[in-house]
């Protein structure tokens, strides 16, 4: 990216390189062109003696000055087409670049091509690591995290839940987003809290790598040789192989009766169809039997009673509030 204008450029006054970098990426893999531009530079500069880059650089024989030079002082050190590199501290080193732009908006002096050279780059889902990092952190240093067990926090999580799922039906994509992240904050913290167990500990790449290996073994059609056309033949191949994981006694086995009463009726009724087992509804006084009655033809029928019900209450909220004026 070169961030000058051809008349404020002299061709005798050199090149600027601002070299930025990547926490989340080990030190030392950097890009060609970067290595190119550090072995070509009259100069290499960091103004962060501690920076991590930095023993790399000095093992591969690059020389590096520890000194934080001004925009006048980085402009002057590449007067007679001398070439600057500054490996800049962090993801920038906006100080700099904001002195650069003044001074090339000032029109006093020829500035050099100044060009901002990725080095290294983040790659999909690096922002995690920083979250891993951000958790482990406030559960040592803070009073209230600290204390906090797998049974207390699990509240929070069916809270966080339901609040995504809000968002979800309301459509709002800002709301949606900071939900998300509420959800993999619970997440991340029972992980961490998993890591102080003393007798079974586990952490957040073992509970990744569990669900990668489960998502793989459960995609055969993706990530092996079987076939599948269609979202019912998706459907089968999940069932085959989660039936073969966890083979289970019953078709009831691993259905959360915690979970509210319209989505466990719709859940039972679920298996029962999916399995072809003759089992009729129980028939009782009450309006129990009849909620059970009407959450398995929805389901049968292919829509969620759950969210069928919050969808009329929705309804009768915006009634209610109608009325109130």
């Amino acid at each position: 990216m070169n961030a000058t204008t051809a008349d404020a450029t002299a061709p005798d006054q050199g090149r600027i390189v601002l070299l930025t970098t990547s926490h989340r990426v080990a030190p030392g893999l950097l890009s060609w062109p970067a290595w190119q531009a550090l072995r070509t530079a009259d100069r290499v500069l960091c103004a962060d003696g501690a920076h991590p880059q930095l023993p790399y650089l000095r093992e591969a024989g690059i020389r590096v000055d520890e000194a934080a030079p001004t925009a006048e002082e980085l402009v002057d050190a590449c007067a007679g087409g001398r070439t600057a590199v500054v490996v800049a501290t962090g993801e920038g080193d906006p100080a700099l670049t904001d002195g650069l732009a003044r001074l090339a908006g000032s029109g006093r002096v020829p500035m050099p091509d100044l060009e901002l050279l990725p080095a290294s780059y983040d790659l999909p889902g690096a922002r995690l690591l920083d979250l891993v990092q951000v958790m482990d952190r406030i559960r040592l240093e803070c009073p209230w995290s600290s204390q906090r067990t797998h049974r207390g926090l699990a509240k929070y999580a069916i809270e966080e839940a339901y609040e995504l799922v809000e968002a979800i039906e309301d459509g709002d994509r800002d709301e949606l987003r900071e939900e998300l992240g509420d959800v993999l904050l619970q997440v991340v913290f029972h992980a961490r809290i998993a890591e102080d167990d003393s007798d079974a500990p586990f952490s957040v790449d073992d509970v990744a790598g569990t669900i990668v290996d489960k998502l793989v073994h459960r995609h055969p059609h993706v990530f092996g040789d079987e076939k599948a056309d269609t979202p019912e033949e998706v459907r089968a191949h999940w069932l085959r192989t989660k039936a073969a994981e966890k083979q289970r006694t019953s078709v009831t086995d691993g259905v959360p009766l915690g979970q509210p009463g319209l989505a466990l009726a719709a859940k039972l009724a679920s298996r029962v169809r999916t399995a072809g087992l003759p089992v009729p509804l129980p028939t009782g006084e009450g309006v129990g039997y009849q909620l059970l009655a009407l959450a398995a033809r929805a389901e049968s029928e292919g829509t969620d009673p759950e969210a069928a019900l919050r969808a009329a209450a929705r309804t009768y909220r915006d009634a209610i509030r109608a009325v109130e004026g």
